[in-house]
């Protein structure tokens, strides 16, 4: 299923596209939510093996952003992005559904 709930910048399709090719796995970004971080719930990112029948997903540049159901509930609207800055490289995530968030970027609440 196509899904325009969540989006894929070309800077993190390009990273995604280096670490699959790296490590000999598929260009598919798994995004899902679990509970704790600081702030209430966290982001947690891995390589997956396969698109799920009922994810969401994205596809940029040949690399694909799958999210599951229930994370996409809270992560609708946002967009995932690999920056890098003075304090490191990263993925983060642009959520229009958090209300706050953490400094070190990786939990919010809602």
């Amino acid at each position: 299923m196509t899904d325009t709930a969540i989006d894929l910048t070309p800077s993190a399709a390009k990273r995604v596209a280096t670490i699959a090719g790296k490590q000999g796995k598929p260009a598919i970004l798994r995004l899902a939510v679990d509970g704790g971080g600081c702030a209430g719930f966290q982001y947690k990112f891995e390589l997956a093996e396969a698109v799920a029948s009922d994810d969401a997903r994205a596809d940029r540049d040949g690399v694909t952003l799958v999210v599951d159901p229930i994370s996409l509930d809270l992560v609708r609207g946002s967009a995932v992005d690999y920056v890098e800055s003075l304090g490191g490289a990263a993925f983060r995530v642009t959520n229009p559904n958090a209300a706050s968030g953490c400094g070190c970027g990786t939990s919010f609440s809602i």
